[in-house]
């Protein structure tokens, strides 16, 4: 029995010439962008690493310059109030010493008043003549204002002028000898002084009314 052959028609391909899209991906170097739940590529991977280890090392970092700032302010801090209490002490002893020691040029330039006192005294004892002995005294005395006045004390004059408050003490009031010195200054008690045009005492006075 004859058996029939049937020809395949000339259009058909064979299977194997249908194109392989996969064949061309891997041909190509084309790569698959991976959907959910895809793996990542190691480069990937490694980059994400890489952010997470930055993201957690800046807050180390500031905290170590905060900590490197507060110890640098707590020095400073320190070294201040040492010097500050160095320059309290010393400005102490040093008013303390002036205090003990302000008076000792004043001591010095008296001291040759005390000398003329003591001659005249001396000189005093041994002559009857009182018109010499009043002579010293009155040469020491002169040499006693002229001490004082270069050192800025001054007389201050009250005698028979009005009578204020801010330069003079009413010691008590009598009657004015006169209607002129009524409110005025009739007699001085106690000499008053000023020091460098400061009251320094007080004259102690009595006004007439």
């Amino acid at each position: 029995m004859l058996k029939r052959f049937s020809k395949k028609p000339d259009n058909e391909k064979p299977e194997s010439a249908v194109p392989d899209n996969n064949a061309e991906n891997a041909e190509t170097g084309n790569e698959e962008i991976p959907e959910n739940g895809a793996e990542i590529p190691e480069n990937q991977e490694s980059v994400l690493n890489e952010t997470e280890e930055s993201a957690t090392e800046e807050p180390i970092d500031e905290m170590s310059v905060l900590q490197a700032t507060l110890t640098e302010s707590q020095d400073k801090y320190l070294r201040l109030a040492a010097e500050f209490d160095n320059y309290r002490k010393r400005t102490l002893r040093e008013k303390m010493e002036l205090i003990q020691t302000a008076g000792e040029s004043l001591l010095k330039d008296i001291l040759p008043l005390v000398d003329d006192f003591e001659r005249g005294i001396e000189a005093a004892a041994k002559t009857e003549d009182m018109d010499a002995v009043m002579e010293g005294m009155n040469f020491i005395y002169n040499k006693l204002k002229e001490f004082l006045t270069n050192h800025g004390v001054k007389e201050i004059n009250a005698m028979n002028e009005p009578f204020d408050t801010d330069w003079h003490d009413a010691v008590t009031n009598i009657p004015a000898p006169s209607d002129d010195m009524k409110g005025k200054i009739v007699d001085v008690i106690q000499k008053g002084y000023t020091l460098n045009n400061k009251v320094m005492r007080y004259p102690k006075v009595i006004v007439g009314e």
